[in-house]
């Protein structure tokens, strides 16, 4: 970072592309002074888009297009400002193609992270963004696509606004997806998910679950997983995952699972009844 301390306009420009996004914090650790970043808003080299925020315009003196698109503002803010952030979840698996066709309009984005800048929380952006703390997983990244670091050690890693966003991968997403229940997405719609989720890879499963916190998510997770009977399944070795001590409420005049020791719906039970019987 010492090399990068100071940067100067045409650096800056040639650091942000066009319509990409950046924060006075980044702004500062580079070098930028107060004064100068008002002079580059006044001659229209920046947008002032939010408290905290700006925007190269896509044409010197454009307005900024709001509002904002999700993806460019994500990427940014992982590739360019480095903050711990990833899309994770149901939009995790929407992205890799898990529950696209559960997709009608704008849908939130689920982010994940310990620390969410407030300028993110106030930008307006084309899909609404949701927080959650990574609290299924903590500081771990298992489970999680490629990120920055990956990128050093490749002769020429491209350029911050080309990497693919930082995500987690199926195996995770539909951990983190559960842990949000009963007040994330609904029972329903996460067991039309599990049903496609016949290509789970179960070593990167297994050590998903051994890492994961939330014995709820992990419950849940063996609860439609017997449900689908999906062949990964005789792979993960459960002995290694820790499920916890105890029945564990968490539906309101649920039933109680009898292998899981969870309640769920009463018609998820009985349907996972009739899947085990064929009937």
């Amino acid at each position: 970072m010492s090399e990068q301390k100071s940067i100067s306009l045409k650096g800056l420009l040639e650091t942000l592309p066009p319509g990409s996004y950046v924060d006075s914090r980044w702004l500062t650790a580079h070098g930028v002074l107060r004064s100068s970043l008002a002079q580059y808003v006044k001659a229209g080299w920046l947008n002032h888009v939010a408290h905290g925020l700006y925007q190269r315009p896509e044409a010197p003196s454009a307005a900024p297009a709001m509002p904002a698109d999700w993806r460019e503002v994500v990427r940014a803010s992982q590739a360019l400002m480095g903050y711990p952030l990833h899309v994770g979840g149901i939009t995790a698996l929407r992205e890799k193609g898990h529950a696209h066709d559960l997709a009608f309009g704008p849908l939130p984005v689920h982010l994940y992270g310990p620390h969410v800048p407030g300028w993110l929380r106030r930008l307006p952006t084309d899909e609404p963004l949701l927080f959650h703390a990574t609290r299924a997983f903590g500081a771990n990244p298992v489970g999680l696509s490629p990120d920055n670091a990956d990128d050093i050690e490749t002769e020429r890693p491209p350029p911050w606004w080309k990497r693919p966003l930082r995500l987690s991968e199926p195996e995770r997403a539909i951990l983190e997806a559960l842990d949000e229940l009963p007040d994330g997405e609904s029972f329903t719609t996460l067991d039309r998910v599990f049903e496609g989720l016949a290509a789970l890879r179960p070593r990167r499963l297994s050590a998903v679950l051994e890492a994961c916190g939330s014995v709820k998510a992990k419950r849940l997770f063996f609860v439609f997983a017997e449900r689908h009977g999906h062949a990964w399944l005789k792979h993960v070795d459960r002995v290694r995952v820790d499920l916890g001590r105890g029945d564990r409420s968490l539906v309101k005049d649920g039933r109680l699972h009898p292998t899981w020791r969870i309640t769920v719906p009463p018609d998820l039970l009985i349907q996972a009844r009739e899947a085990r019987h064929g009937s």
